[in-house]
């Protein structure tokens, strides 16, 4: 069965970015991890600005009490293993860095940290939000991930069985969309297994939008393709928007990503013409209401546990 983690880029591809990235909030809820191996334009490779190497590792921290931090460690594309199209188990691995189907592990140090991690995780659920072939995708191999393992931080370590919650996702296009709104929250149940919400928003031409969002809730999937948007802040990084199912769901969601976690990235065009911003804020609240057609109602809430991205 093909894996939504298989690479779609080959060593030769001059203009396309993919990228493998892990999204954890620890249980203690104290703080947010992004782990991203980002592999752009590797047939263009033979610079040595760390700023346009083809292959880097990012890990971002997000202190619910404190501003975030993001170090990047940059490689040349010829120490990249990376598996071949349709070849399983999917790995991309450099040096000490690697992500595979249910694990990633990492090492960077730079801009006076030094970082460290490995960690394991599983899932019960998986989608792919958007798949446009060639032009871009959007997938989740594991939407509603439980991680164990380490993190070290300045000497600091950080271990649990489990450590956290969160996915891990895959992503890919010839150039990045210039607007999108993406989020995902997960949703710790007392009385059963999690509940993940994802949902995003991106330009097309023509003037034309995508809009989809996917619930997991007491193992069953949702699909909503028609979503209405309440609010889109990009200032305080704050969405609201509504949507029905096929099945008669009516949810209505709420992402506040106000606050000392908003994050300021730069991410570089696939066409080395410049740099662009993307917010994001990885310890963001979400809640989501739900409203079935038998009138039963629910609330699902999170006050750490979402993750809100906005560009454009």
């Amino acid at each position: 069965m093909k894996t939504l983690n298989e690479a779609f880029s080959t060593l030769s591809t001059r203009r396309r970015y993919e990228v493998w990235f892990v999204r954890l909030g620890l249980a203690d809820h104290s703080c947010a991890w992004w782990f991203r191996y980002l592999l752009m334009n590797p047939g263009r490779s033979g610079t040595s600005d760390p700023a346009v190497m083809p292959v880097q590792v990012w890990a971002s921290w997000f202190p619910v009490a404190g501003p975030p931090t993001t170090v990047i460690s940059s490689f040349p594309v010829q120490d990249l293993q990376l598996s071949a199209k349709g070849e399983q188990p999917f790995h991309f691995r450099i040096g000490e860095n690697a992500i595979g189907e249910n694990f990633c592990r990492g090492a960077i140090i730079a801009d006076g940290h030094s970082l460290s991690w490995d960690l394991s995780y599983s899932s019960t659920f998986r989608a792919t939000l958007s798949d446009k072939g060639w032009i871009g995708f959007s997938r989740t191999p594991h939407s509603d991930a439980i991680f164990s393992g380490h993190i070290t931080l300045d000497g600091k370590r950080l271990e649990g069985h489990p450590l956290g919650f969160g996915l891990q996702g895959h992503n890919c296009g010839y150039r990045h969309r210039s607007f999108w709104t993406w989020t995902h929250a997960f949703f710790s149940r007392p009385e059963g297994p999690p509940s993940t919400l994802e949902a995003l928003v991106y330009d097309m031409p023509f003037g034309l939008f995508f809009r989809r969002a996917v619930l997991w809730h007491k193992g069953k999937q949702y699909r909503f393709n028609r979503l209405r948007e309440i609010r889109r802040e990009r200032q305080h990084v704050q969405w609201d928007f509504e949507s029905q199912s096929r099945e008669g769901l009516q949810l209505t969601v709420s992402v506040d990503g106000a606050g000392k976690s908003i994050h300021r990235l730069a991410y570089r065009k696939t066409n080395y013409s410049g740099n662009f911003e993307v917010l994001n804020n990885s310890a963001a609240k979400c809640r989501v209401q739900l409203q079935h057609a038998s009138g039963e109602s629910e609330t699902l809430e999170t006050a750490t546990g979402a993750a809100l991205e906005m560009a454009g």
